[in-house]
């Protein structure tokens, strides 16, 4: 489907400052007002001299008043600010995001109810978010966006309640939520309402996870306890130098322990995305941020009750790609990028990543095989040898579990020497870490196809969705060696002298495949077909886990 020219963006416009936003989203704005004119309830009324007809004609004026109001959120002057600290308003935001004309919306109308401090007398149309649905590609999905002109975008009673009729909605329907955030946190004003109005929108996060996806994207601060949020949601997005994610601010930090840190460098999307995890991508700018959602968006099911997506592709289901069969190095030690492995067999080689900066040891994402979504996991030889760390395996085991909440295919590719000793490991906790990507893996019903293209050692081997982890279809390559340990060093171990026909015992993938531990040694140029002829197989596939409450993930 072709986007709208404002959604093709290039790479020049993609280089947005403070002065060419205005320029950007003039035309933009004046298309949503206009079309909220169109929606609205500027009707004909055939007034005949009736009285009761001319006060409709007021109240009906008086209404497209107050939509104004809503839609010019806390003024020009505020608009302005924003568009100078080059980001974008609530609803600029929701216009990029959102097909063209698509966007409804709910209580534009809602002013807060607090009448302490001073509020009685500060009413703005709309309570600082824009709420309401509309379509991404012609698919349902509902929005919130923050208005940081509207009272900094601050959380109150009322713009809780905004959020939570979204989200019951969503639910209710089965469509996905994506959340625009760009607030200075809770409404100091509104005191414990604030707070509870934060709460039950935790609520509502908990009870959407693993119904409907869930997506934030941090457009400016958001700290406190409004962060929790995001961290609920399955995916968090950034935008660098304008999006702050943090508990206690540069301020507090400074007064409780006396160091010294920036914004940018305490929560900026650098931090998050590549030290914390916390978030797992970052763009540039807000509409290279938006373009981005929608792609991303596609790959996703509405709900766990959706099939996953379909796009169809003229990417031979047969095609054989003679590199993979020289791409892994004879010698074990050399290294490949698994990258390129994963988009040489996927539709139209193309893999959207997900976490690219955080534990690059591990690579995680989507692609599509035959059409469909399918979720990537994979071991990645140019770091560290993709030996399993503290890190990777909390990266791996979340997408893990989003792809099973979702019924959404898991493709492992298996090249992992094993996990990573040290000090520093076993006192961070490797050992319940590593178990979560266990768990996951093991729990998982959805279909799961692994490929070991090369090492697969130790307990790694049983962890990265081992056929003994109820694997519906595990291959290995010719390359493939899976032992308990390196070919040499188990060869040290038992037979004290190496000599190479020792080695080849251990360093070859049959002890495995007699055994029945793979299903096959397969070539890896025909690796594609075989895949999407496993997932066509493996579409009925209908496990079911034991009755129980909720099993116990090893937090």
């Amino acid at each position: 489907m072709m986007l709208s020219p404002i959604r093709n963006v290039s790479k020049v416009a993609l280089k947005l400052n403070a002065t060419s936003i205005p320029l950007i989203v003039k035309c933009s704005l004046t298309h949503s007002l206009t079309h909220s004119a169109q929606a609205g309830l500027s009707t004909v009324i055939p007034i005949s001299g009736s009285t009761s007809a001319s006060k409709e004609i007021q109240m009906i004026k008086k209404i497209e008043e107050k939509r104004h109001e809503a839609f010019l959120g806390g003024g020009e002057k505020r608009i302005a600010s924003q568009h100078s600290k080059g980001k974008l308003t609530a609803r600029e935001r929701i216009d990029l995001l959102l097909d063209k004309g698509s966007f409804r919306e709910y209580d534009a109308f809602v002013q807060h109810q607090c009448v302490d401090f001073g509020m009685e007398d500060q009413h703005i149309t709309g309570d600082g978010v824009v709420t309401g649905y509309g379509t991404i590609n012609g698919r349902l999905v509902y929005v919130f966006s923050q208005d940081f002109t509207t009272f900094g975008g601050s959380l109150s009673k009322t713009h809780a309640q905004k959020i939570c009729k979204i989200m019951d909605q969503a639910v209710l329907v089965g469509a996905p939520v994506i959340g625009l955030n760009d607030s200075g946190g809770a409404r100091i004003q509104e005191g414990v309402d604030s707070l509870a109005g934060y709460a039950d929108i935790f609520q509502r996060n908990v009870d959407a996870s693993g119904v409907v996806p869930q997506i934030s994207v941090i457009m400016g601060p958001c700290a406190g306890g409004a962060v929790y949020s995001p961290a609920l949601t399955d995916f968090t997005l950034m935008v660098r130098d304008t999006s702050y994610l943090f508990v206690t601010g540069p301020d507090v930090i400074k007064a409780v322990t006396n160091e010294e840190v920036t914004q940018e460098e305490l929560g900026g999307a650098k931090a998050h995305t590549t030290k914390s995890g916390v978030a797992h991508l970052a763009f540039d700018n807000d509409v290279e941020a938006l373009a981005k959602v929608r792609e991303f968006f596609d790959f996703l099911p509405l709900s766990n009750r959706h099939d996953i997506p379909i796009r169809p592709t003229e990417d031979p289901i047969d095609r054989a790609d003679p590199v993979l069969n020289t791409i892994v190095p004879a010698d074990s030690t050399k290294a490949y990028d698994i990258k390129d492995v994963i988009t040489r067999i996927c539709d139209d080689n193309t893999f959207f990543e997900i976490m690219p900066d955080y534990a690059k040891n591990m690579v995680i994402g989507f692609s599509r095989l035959g059409g469909e979504t399918v979720g990537i996991v994979a071991n990645q030889p140019l770091v560290s040898s993709g030996v399993l760390d503290i890190n990777s395996s909390i990266k791996a085991a979340r997408f893990v579990r989003f792809l099973d909440a979702f019924d959404i295919p898991i493709i492992t590719f298996v090249d992992v020497p094993g996990f990573l000793p040290g000090v520093q490991q076993e006192h961070g906790g490797i050992i319940k870490h590593g178990a979560k990507l266990l768990y996951a893996f093991a729990e998982a019903t959805t279909p799961k196809i692994t490929v070991i293209t090369r090492k697969a050692y130790g307990g790694a081997y049983d962890v990265m969705s081992s056929k003994h982890l109820k694997g519906d279809m595990n291959y290995s390559w010719p390359t493939g060696e899976i032992a308990v340990m390196g070919a040499k060093g188990a060869v040290e171990i038992i037979f004290r002298h190496v000599k190479d026909k020792h080695i080849s015992k251990f360093a070859n993938p049959l002890p495995a495949a007699q055994r029945g531990y793979v299903d096959d040694i397969i070539l890896p140029s025909n690796t594609r077909k075989t895949l999407i002829q496993d997932l066509r197989m493996l579409k009925s596939k209908n496990r079911q886990p034991p009755a129980k409450k909720h099993g116990n993930v090893p937090l």
